[in-house]
C-alpha cells in the first residue's frame, strides 16, 4: 500500500471509529489494528489522536462543505437549494460519515473544546450566509429574518435525515418542503 493510500485507509478507518465510538471511546490501537498497521505507522503520519480527528474535522469535514457549495450555481433559489440537499444522498460513505462526525461535533456531542469553539464560529456565520444568499430573492418578504431563520432549519432537518440517520430524500420532496418556507422569494 502506497503512503498516501495508507494515510487514507487510517483516516477511513478512524472516522468509522469516531462514529461508532466517540472521540473518547476510539484508540489509536483499535484503529491500527484495524487497517492492519503497527502503531508507530499510524504515529508516523499523527502524533496523537487530537490530531488525527482535527485533520478530519477541520481539513475533510470543511473541505466538503466547501465542495458541495462550490457545485451550486443560483439561477432559481428553490432549484439552488433543492440541488443542495438533494446531492447530498449521493455522497460517498466516507463523505457521510465524516459529515456525520462534522454534525456530532458540531452539536457539540464529540470532539474538544477548541473544535466545539470553532464549530460555534461556523454557526455563527450560518444565518448570516443565507440571508445574503436570500437577499435578491426577499424583495416582497415582510420578515426576510423569519424566512431564512425556517429555511436553515429545514435545511438542518433534511441534512439530519440524508447524513445522520442515511436516509434517501427525493428530489421531488426536498423541492416541495423547499418550496412552502421560499413562496415568497420569487
Amino acid at each position: 500500500m502506497s503512503e498516501k493510500d495508507l494515510r487514507e485507509r487510517i483516516k477511513e478507518v478512524a472516522v468509522e471509529h469516531f462514529n461508532t465510538n466517540g472521540y473518547h471511546g476510539t484508540t489509536i490501537r483499535n484503529i491500527a489494528k484495524d487497517v492492519n498497521c503497527s502503531l508507530p505507522m499510524i504515529y508516523y503520519y499523527y502524533k496523537n489522536k487530537k490530531e488525527l480527528f482535527d485533520e478530519i474535522i477541520k481539513k475533510d469535514y470543511f473541505n466538503l462543505l466547501e465542495k458541495q457549495a462550490s457545485l451550486l450555481k443560483i439561477d432559481n433559489i428553490i432549484s439552488f437549494y433543492t440541488k443542495f440537499i438533494y446531492d447530498l444522498n449521493s455522497l460517498s460513505n466516507y463523505d457521510k460519515q465524516v459529515y456525520r462526525l462534522g454534525i456530532k461535533v458540531y452539536l457539540s456531542f464529540d470532539g474538544d473544546e477548541e473544535l466545539m469553539d470553532l464549530m460555534d464560529e461556523w454557526e455563527k456565520s450560518i444565518l448570516p450566509r443565507h440571508r445574503e444568499i436570500l437577499k435578491p430573492y426577499m424583495k416582497n418578504v415582510n420578515n426576510e429574518k423569519a424566512v431564512a431563520r425556517a429555511l436553515v432549519h429545514l435545511l438542518e432537518t433534511m441534512i439530519e435525515n440524508i447524513v445522520v440517520k442515511n436516509r434517501y430524500l427525493p428530489e421531488d420532496e426536498i423541492k416541495e418542503e423547499i418550496s412552502i418556507v421560499l413562496q415568497s422569494c420569487g
